[in-house]
């Protein structure tokens, strides 16, 4: 409540132990260290300012602004027409504008580069995607805008033949593209992955990591809230569950027919299982990569994942061979990964062995690499834009 919300402004307070804020400080040295660096290589290139104005026309860009970006959006009601928010990072003036209002044509365009977020899972999506695309490439042919980057949620089987085209290098006009899943065109040049994130379209928060998230027992060894296909592995984890009677030590919530909507109950309880267990089973679904891996991180739950690929197109690029979950595993996630459930009672009887005091240092570990993981891929994005849309400094 009040005092909560008091501790949090307050400066001194710091959810960590005394003696481990010595390592938390050298941490933040470290990454303060290769900000200054990074700036540092900035200031030799021409002292351009770019403004760079992002359209966010899926849910995947609230994640990129709020979450990665650590943006905030006025009105903050979510379900504003229109809403918009702004900050500098780098040597680059963001701004971000999101809502059913913002259509093609009836917007102010206010800056030369764009970054479009677009939805291209399925074929009416790709259709909105597409309209979106051919208004940017018109704002380009009248010289309004200079530059394009687009953030993609992909396809989950990876079919994203649709955005090849508009690709620079096919002879497009897009430069960049940051895509979900483990999309083969990955090459680290102009087509990179990006994080699926945390469900944004169903208003899953910024979480603030507490001191009782950090510190307080959890009730359960593991949760798993969510639909069971017939015949796929959720089936088979639930009844390993069974068997051993550990599904009375964690808590388990299947349903047989998926809800995109949540009521406010089944979002507070699915929140809670989060907050309440130490462990967080993500079996695959359509895709490997799921948004409660990073809803899990975000409360400190360390998810154990089914490292399997599942059907599709996703899998090896040229440059990376240990898909799925290629850009989590690069960035050293400390994940419990598995192959098959039946590996999940001897993981669970370990849990049972270990001390809270065990408990807290893994929550403090996965909460500081998730903190990391985000501002390492807010630096990333923006480098890449300043790289690909800053004239080089060639003197």
């Amino acid at each position: 409540g009040f005092t909560d919300h008091v501790a949090l402004e307050n400066e001194e307070w710091n959810p960590w132990d005394a003696e481990e804020k010595n390592e938390l400080a050298a941490a933040q040295q470290r990454y303060e260290a290769n900000l200054k660096m990074i700036k540092y290589a900035r200031s030799h290139l021409e002292q351009t300012s770019l403004r760079v104005q992002i359209w966010g026309k899926a849910a995947i860009g609230l994640y990129l602004w709020q979450h990665i970006f650590g943006g905030h959006l006025e009105p903050g009601d979510v379900t504003a027409q229109w809403r918009e928010g702004s900050q500098k990072a780098g040597k680059t003036y963001f701004s971000f504008l999101t809502g059913p209002s913002v259509v093609p044509g009836y917007f102010s365009v206010e800056a030369e580069h764009v970054v479009l977020v677009l939805n291209g899972r399925e074929p009416a999506k790709v259709a909105y995607a597409t309209q979106w695309l051919h208004y940017a490439q018109t704002l380009m042919e009248t010289r309004k805008i200079q530059h394009v980057a687009v953030v993609l949620l992909g396809n989950e089987q990876c079919n994203n033949a649709w955005i090849q085209p508009y690709l620079k290098r096919n002879g497009g006009f897009v430069n960049l593209l940051f895509v979900t899943y483990d999309y083969a065109f990955v090459n680290e040049e102009d087509i990179f992955q990006w994080p699926l994130g945390v469900a944004t379209y169903r208003s899953f928060p910024v979480v603030e990591p507490s001191w009782s998230m950090l510190h307080d027992p959890r009730s359960y060894l593991c949760n798993f809230l969510g639909t069971v296909y017939k015949n796929s592995s959720r089936e088979t984890l639930i009844e390993i569950l069974k068997q051993d009677g550990l599904d009375k030590l964690c808590w388990i919530a299947a349903r047989e027919q998926w809800q995109p909507q949540e009521t406010n109950e089944s979002f507070k309880n699915y929140q809670d299982a989060l907050l309440q267990s130490d462990l967080t089973l993500c079996p695959v679904g359509i895709n490997t990569e799921c948004y409660r891996i990073y809803e899990a991180c975000s409360y400190g739950s360390l998810p154990i994942i089914e490292d399997v690929m599942t059907p599709g197109d996703c899998g090896n690029s040229s440059m990376y061979h240990s898909a799925p979950l290629q850009l989590l595993k690069t960035m050293g996630a400390p994940f419990i990964f598995i192959k098959n459930w039946k590996e999940l009672p001897a993981i669970l009887e370990k849990e049972k062995k270990m001390s809270l005091q065990e408990k807290i240092q893994r929550r403090k570990k996965l909460l500081e690499w998730y903190q990391n993981f985000k501002a390492w891929m807010r630096q990333k994005f923006i480098n890449t834009l300043e790289n690909s849309f800053l004239p080089s400094d060639k003197g």
